[in-house]
């Protein structure tokens, strides 16, 4: 065979080969990826809000108990008499008596055995300004109990009921005393007192109103309050009662 016939059949075998040949190409293995670790959340975290009181020059108190009145059902008497009614009312708690010379409470399912200092806004709605209206400690029974008055004529006094005798114990008379931080007529007064060991203390508006010392009892109920003295109708609304741990 013509030598250059044989090379160019080989010529172009070899081509014919190198246009069918098709290179082998390595993909490289991706490197495994490490599992995501997942930081836990932290929890958020929460700022429990202290209670202060009006007269307690921000100092933060323990709330033993509260009510705005806003659930009939939170515990309070619910009373009607031919003396008055105690029951819930307009939002509040209303103590109306339509006997002179009588008073009218009501307690909540509530009772501490230790120093409590209580605080509640009182309004009067109705009757005259001679009357009497504020807070109880100590509540033992009907008979035995302190109570906190404030008067819609300007007067203030602390008293104990002691086996069904009621005694002022915060003048040296034994009378209420005139006292000008109390909003009178029909106004809305901020009433705190304080029953701490043997000392009674009343504060009307944020401003010390009456004290006086009795060890009489030691713990008790908590409550409200009102009286008629020698004209009947005497209407209180309370509201935003709060008992501190002082």
């Amino acid at each position: 065979m013509n030598k250059k016939v044989f090379f160019a059949l080989v010529t172009l075998v070899l081509v014919a080969l190198a246009c069918t040949f098709t290179p082998v190409t390595t993909v490289p293995t991706p490197t495994a990826q490490p599992p995501a670790i997942n930081t836990p959340t932290q929890p958020p975290v929460v700022n429990n809000p202290t209670q202060t009181t009006a007269g307690g020059g921000g100092n933060s108190l323990q709330i033993l108990f509260q009510d705005d009145f806003s659930n009939v059902s939170s515990g309070w008497d619910r009373n009607t008499t031919q003396n008055g009614t105690t029951d819930y009312a307009n939002g509040g708690y209303e103590i109306h008596i339509t006997t002179a010379n009588y008073s009218k409470w009501a307690n909540p399912s509530q009772e501490f055995q230790n120093d409590v200092r209580i605080e509640a806004d009182a309004t009067k709605i109705g009757g005259p300004d001679d009357n009497a209206f504020g807070v109880i400690c100590r509540y033992q029974d009907v008979d035995n109990y302190y109570y906190f008055y404030i008067s819609s004529d300007g007067y203030v006094g602390i008293g104990v009921n002691k086996a069904g005798s009621e005694t002022i114990i915060s003048s040296s008379d034994g009378n209420l005393v005139s006292n000008s931080s109390i909003n009178q007529g029909a106004a809305t007064n901020h009433l705190r007192a304080d029953c701490i060991g043997s000392t009674l203390t009343l504060y009307v508006n944020g401003t010390q109103a009456a004290t006086a010392t009795d060890s009489t009892f030691t713990g008790g109920a908590v409550g409200l309050i009102a009286r008629t003295f020698t004209v009947a109708g005497t209407d209180i609304l309370f509201d935003n009662l709060f008992v501190y741990k002082p």
